[in-house]
């Protein structure tokens, strides 16, 4: 009689080897350190888009103030200067000339971009030379992870009634 060799059947895995388990810690590991990265550039860029935002709002607060104040015209790009133009009582007891308004309106303005945004500053720029007259307002402020500032400009013009 012939005898046949004996099949010997694979041994079942009976678990994860040490190697096995090294492996997938490290993957896991690798994975979380992107998540955490990819989580500090998620909050780095938010700030820059607040900064920005806030800057948005900073040229919209002076060309607004420029539209209440019509009769200024270009002293809105001379000196600024703190002439106590606001009534700290409401009363509307203030009287300033629209020149006197327009400084008074520049320096509580910048005064606002230095203290809202890092190294801030902001500047208005009036080309008369265009009808109607055309008006440039730059706000400027340093941002941490950039060498040189960031510069919002906008410009508007006011209707002529």
């Amino acid at each position: 009689m012939k005898r046949f060799p004996a099949i010997r059947l694979p041994r079942p895995q009976l678990g994860f080897t040490l190697i096995e388990t090294m492996v997938a810690l490290l993957v896991i590991s690798v994975g979380m350190i992107g998540v955490a990265a990819l989580h500090g550039q998620a909050l780095a860029s938010s700030g820059i888009a607040l900064r920005r935002s806030v800057a948005i709002g900073f040229a919209s607060d002076i060309a607004d103030r420029v539209r209440v104040n019509r009769g200024a015209g270009v002293a809105y790009q001379a000196a600024a200067a703190d002439n106590n133009c606001d009534d700290p009582t409401g009363g509307g007891g203030v009287d300033c000339t629209p020149a006197q308004m327009a400084a008074h309106d520049l320096f509580v303005w910048r005064a606002q971009i230095a203290q809202n945004l890092p190294g801030g500053t902001g500047a208005v720029a009036v080309n008369t030379a265009t009808n109607p007259t055309t008006y440039t307002v730059t706000v400027s402020w340093a941002e941490p992870t950039q060498a040189l500032p960031v510069t919002f400009v906008m410009a508007f013009q006011l209707p002529i009634y």
